[in-house]
């Protein structure tokens, strides 16, 4: 007895499809706490802010070096790591790229340099390996 040709085509597509749909499924981020308002002054927010203006300044084509000018806003989500969302304004300073540790930088006033950038970071974190990722990152000038 023959089998009709169709069916032997569904039956080696099927095994390729259940793979296809079970890889979706690991590359999906599984939330373990939704994002949640937490306090701008949390020592992780810093620690992310801090990366990921060090991240924006190395990216960034203007010749001064940008400071966080006020921190709006701080959530948090919990997946496989901590994920911080920080709504910040940053502005930019007297100090020239590449920063020299030594400099006192200052933020621009009063003056044709004066320029301020609202920002949303998404830093995906690891604190306690000393791991830090920028996944997403929106701004805009103020």
């Amino acid at each position: 007895m023959t089998r009709p040709w169709w069916l032997s085509l569904l039956l080696l597509t099927f095994p390729a499809v259940l793979r296809a749909s079970t890889d979706l499924a690991k590359n999906k981020m599984k939330v373990l706490r939704k994002l949640k308002t937490i306090s701008t002054s949390n020592a992780n927010v810093k620690q992310c802010l801090w990366f990921a203006l060090q991240e924006y300044n190395k990216e960034s084509e203007d010749k001064y070096v940008f400071l966080v000018a006020k921190i709006q806003h701080a959530q948090l989500q919990v997946t496989d790591r901590l994920e911080y969302l920080i709504d910040v304004k940053i502005a930019r300073s007297n100090c020239r790229k590449p920063l020299n540790n030594n400099e006192n930088c200052v933020i621009q006033e009063n003056s044709k340099l004066d320029k301020k950038v609202n920002c949303s970071f998404l830093v995906g974190a690891l604190p306690w390996n000393g791991e830090f990722t920028v996944m997403d990152r929106e701004c805009e000038d103020a």
